[in-house]
């Protein structure tokens, strides 16, 4: 009987006429025929690596802005371009991109190594071999290539703070022990991460710096406008709806990634109810929902470690009239490896974890000054109060506590 129902809801959904043309147009992921308001920032890219087409090694470069400014969409924009001269003409040239922050794939020098050899069609186990041997693997992929790399390391920032700076060191220093040439673009949203690195590996890795400014709400109109021409069949957008779909992203430090996701779950929400038009009010519901996924995915896809910390944090919330310490989440924290078997992270790596949950929005973290006796974080909790125990109860499960 359920399963006649289904088939019966499935049929109708399959017959229902949606709001959406190509809803592609709304993902992260897509990349446009232009790019509103990062004329400038494609422009200096450009210039940089166009010499990899003559087969000059280019500049490293480190591109910095807050999440949703275009740092990504615009690398990946000026290189696809790059990539469609360099096959009409048969240069040899080799473009990779790698995301940092994604689980596993960089989260030891061993991973990132390996990875990169995987691009160049070399097989490494995921484990087991000596590091040495994975970089010699790697040398000898980049000598058959005898051609010019330029490797994207996405959120770099992350694979600095889980496996440190020592895979950057030989990356930029291994032209030297090669005939291919390997240039790095650097991606971060954190202006201030370099400031932690070996001097040897900054002054390699930052010889060009561009920085991504945030977009004002004028701005993000244009960018929804664009790609909502291209996303959404004629006449299904209500008065109203971009702006406020921009008006909701310049608030977040203009992020446009935020606004096409506020569009594209509006839409959504809109086809499940059956209205003919997106409305300012579907706009509403989307920011609610987007917020409580957001942070329950945030912390799913969080490492034990991550979840030990977040817990006390929570643990130490209840009563408080003032805001929590680094030290107080340190002290529960140790006692929560205790009862749980877990091996206990020093309070530096702990801070720099509360750092993370700081740019994710799930805690705001901020740095006080206590004179003599240093600096430390004050830690209020961002999570909204009505998903806080569902939050609580997915930590319990996963530290077993």
């Amino acid at each position: 009987m359920v399963e006649r129902g289904l088939d019966g809801f499935f049929e109708v959904f399959l017959r229902k006429k949606s709001a959406f043309f190509d809803k592609k147009a709304l993902q992260s992921s897509y990349i446009p025929e232009t790019i509103p308001h990062r004329e400038e920032q494609i422009k200096q890219i450009a210039n940089i690596l166009a010499p990899s087409l003559k087969g000059d090694k280019t500049s490293n470069i480190l591109l910095y802005g807050k999440t949703g400014t275009g740092k990504t969409l615009t690398i990946k924009y000026t290189t696809k371009k790059l990539m469609e001269v360099a096959e009409r003409e048969n240069i040899p040239l080799k473009i990779l991109y790698i995301n940092c922050k994604l689980k596993r794939s960089t989260d030891t020098e061993y991973r990132l190594i390996a990875q990169l050899a995987r691009e160049l069609g070399k097989a490494i186990p995921p484990t087991g071999l000596p590091t040495e041997e994975v970089y010699r693997a790697f040398f000898k992929a980049l000598g058959r290539q005898k051609q010019n790399h330029i490797i994207i390391l996405d959120e770099i920032d992350q694979l600095v703070s889980k496996a440190g700076d020592n895979a950057l060191y030989n990356l930029t220093r291994i032209n030297e022990d090669t005939e291919s040439q390997i240039s790095l673009v650097g991606i971060s949203n954190d202006i201030m991460f370099v400031d932690n690195l070996d001097p040897r590996v900054r002054s390699s890795l930052s010889e060009e710096e561009i920085v991504f400014p945030p977009y004002n709400a004028v701005q993000i109109q244009a960018i929804l406008r664009q790609r909502a021409e291209q996303a959404f069949n004629k006449d299904v957008l209500g008065n109203g709806v971009v702006e406020k779909c921009a008006a909701y992203a310049a608030r977040d430090h203009g992020d446009a990634r935020r606004a096409l996701e506020l569009l594209r779950v509006a839409g959504e929400i809109a086809g499940r109810k059956s209205a003919d038009k997106i409305t300012t009010e579907f706009v509403d519901e989307a920011e609610q929902k987007i917020d409580r996924d957001r942070i329950i995915d945030a912390v799913v896809t969080q490492p034990k470690q991550y979840h030990l910390v977040l817990y006390s944090i929570i643990s130490l919330r209840p009563g408080r009239k003032g805001n929590i310490f680094t030290g107080e989440v340190y002290e529960l924290y140790k006692s929560l490896c205790g009862k749980t078997g877990t091996s206990v992270l020093t309070q530096r790596r702990i801070s720099d974890i509360i750092s993370e949950f700081d740019m994710i929005g799930i805690v705001n973290a901020k740095v006080i000054s206590k004179g003599r006796y240093g600096r430390t974080r004050e830690i209020s909790l961002e999570i909204p109060e009505e998903i806080l125990p569902r939050v609580k109860a997915i930590l319990e499960d996963t530290i077993r506590v």
